[in-house]
């Protein structure tokens, strides 16, 4: 499993992250944090690619790009 962090724009509250979380855990990745401005996950590059993770959280609402990846 390789972890990725993602930059995300457009976050100012509680709702924003829940909303977030909400996109990323539908997607089957493992959500191990999100914050305001940023999200970290687990994943297997084999399901599913870091731009695929980070289109997820756009179509939600918010402009995200890839921060990061570590294995």
């Amino acid at each position: 499993m390789q972890k990725l962090k993602i930059d995300i724009a457009g976050m100012s509250c509680g709702h924003c992250v829940a909303r977030v979380t909400k996109a990323l855990q539908a997607l089957g990745v493992t959500v191990e944090s999100v914050d305001i401005g940023s999200a970290e996950v687990g994943y297997d590059p084999a399901l599913i690619s870091p731009g695929a993770i980070a289109q997820a959280v756009a179509s939600a609402g918010y402009p995200a790009q890839v921060a990061g990846t570590t294995t």
